[in-house]
């Protein structure tokens, strides 16, 4: 288990600034480490610190819970407090995030469990291939006898992948269409797996390419070999134990209601309160306990305040932090050292039709400059800004390029960056590119 140092240094890959953020979610995620090396009595007693952050859209609230929980590989689900509905309004209900979160965990754990017993299931859904492949080989070479230097390089050249884009006529099975209905709870029911075989259709000879029988044969033969009960069994156990549900939007359930439209508003809290102090929902995998899911909620606030939530529902969520707004060193920050940094994206993108981009220090100094100046006179959108500005400024080349052509090297530089928004740089409009 990492230490909050290695937390946060692993975060700082991806997110630049937010310390106090970063520490904060660095206790909570070490915090659980240390709960689970205590004795049954004690572990039952100690409750996940949940989290607000507060801060403009674009400072980096989400990519925190999202990296975090990639971190560790728990089960992660990102929801829209907007989303939901007071019970007895159409609409989702709050208790749907837990059943995403199962839902999550349920995919999390299939796959730790299928990267096991993948090579042995291959080891069927090969000779299933090759079963119907070879005599389609055979059949196209009638002239050469079959022999063992013949099925030896056979064999070769469907284990090289040589065969992958050969259409091939397999025997799979013929998945029924997922019918989906809402109770009067407004959990999610679907027909078929409530029926099971009765709406299974009879399996079915179709066409398609080695490749793709090969994926779909590995999936029912690891259906055949997983055990679903103890899937579901330790998908539960990981969503109760190490879950994360990031609830965005908070703050705009929290505004005080101006008009009769937002009616299910306060309704909501209440409705979300009891899923965070603790509680029982029931999932088609198995029921889940909700009291040590860590919530992570965030929210702009600049209208209403964390003051305006329900005092019950502030007092679930006793760390509060407010992430700082970005100025134009921390947009240089962004355009450059982070992995994932958009101009790296970009020159990734660009690359594949035979355009070498580079950016020089002056034009990361501008770019960052118009973003901080465009904030400031418009709304504030955070990093999503840069995003505007780099997409305007590559829109030519993004445009032009093509893998047809020769390889071409394009430096940005400042005098560029300034002649190709010469004709913003005065008016900031932007609208164009932001959704």
């Amino acid at each position: 288990m990492l230490t909050c140092k290695e937390i946060v240094n692993n975060l700082d890959n991806y997110i630049i600034g937010q310390d106090k953020a970063k520490r904060a979610v660095a206790i909570a995620l070490r915090n659980r480490y240390r709960r689970s090396k205590l004795s049954n009595e004690l572990k039952d007693e100690i409750c996940p610190k949940n989290i607000i952050l507060k801060g403009p859209t674009g400072v980096g609230k989400t990519e925190i819970a999202r990296r975090l929980a990639k971190l560790v590989n728990a089960p992660f689900i990102k929801v829209e407090a907007t989303k939901y509905t007071e019970v007895g309004y159409v609409g989702r209900d709050v208790e749907s995030m837990i059943r995403d979160l199962a839902e999550a965990s349920v995919r999390i754990v299939r796959n730790e469990q299928i990267e096991k017993i993948k090579d042995k299931a291959m080891v069927t859904v090969d000779k299933k291939i090759t079963d119907v492949l070879y005599p389609l080989k055979k059949q196209q070479k009638p002239e050469q006898e079959e022999t063992d230097a013949f099925r030896q390089q056979f064999y070769a050249d469907y284990s090289a992948g040589k065969f992958d884009n050969d259409i091939i006529d397999i025997d799979v099975k013929d998945q029924p269409k997922q019918i989906n209905l809402m109770d009067g709870a407004g959990a999610e029911i679907n027909i078929g797996q409530i029926f099971g075989g009765a709406f299974k259709g009879p399996r079915k000879v179709k066409k398609m390419t080695v490749a793709r029988a090969k994926e779909i044969l590995l999936d029912e033969e690891c259906d055949k070999m997983l055990d679903p009960e103890l899937v579901n069994k330790e998908a539960i156990f990981r969503a109760e134990q190490e879950g994360i549900i990031f609830i965005d939007e908070i703050d705009k359930i929290a505004a005080k209601r101006t008009n009769g439209q937002d009616v299910s508003r306060e309704g909501v809290q209440r409705d979300i309160l009891p899923i965070v102090e603790g509680s029982v929902v029931n999932t088609k995998y198995g029921v889940v306990h909700t009291d040590h899911i860590l919530f992570i909620a965030a929210g702009a606030f600049h209208i209403a305040s964390v003051s305006d939530l329900i005092p019950e529902l502030q007092g679930r969520f006793p760390i509060q932090v407010e992430l700082d707004s970005l100025g134009k060193e921390d947009f240089k920050k962004i355009l450059t050292i982070p992995q994932n940094a958009i101009t790296n994206q970009y020159q990734e993108l660009l690359k594949v039709d035979n355009v070498d981009l580079t950016f020089t220090d002056d034009a990361i100094d501008l770019i960052a400059e118009l973003a901080e100046e465009e904030n400031d006179s418009s709304e504030n959108i955070g990093a999503r800004r840069l995003q505007t500005i780099i997409e305007l400024l590559l829109e030519d080349i993004s445009f032009n390029a093509s893998d047809n052509n020769p390889l071409v090297k394009v430096t940005i530089d400042r005098p560029f960056v300034e002649n190709a928004m010469k004709h913003i740089i005065h008016t900031h409009d932007f609208k164009k590119y932001v959704l």
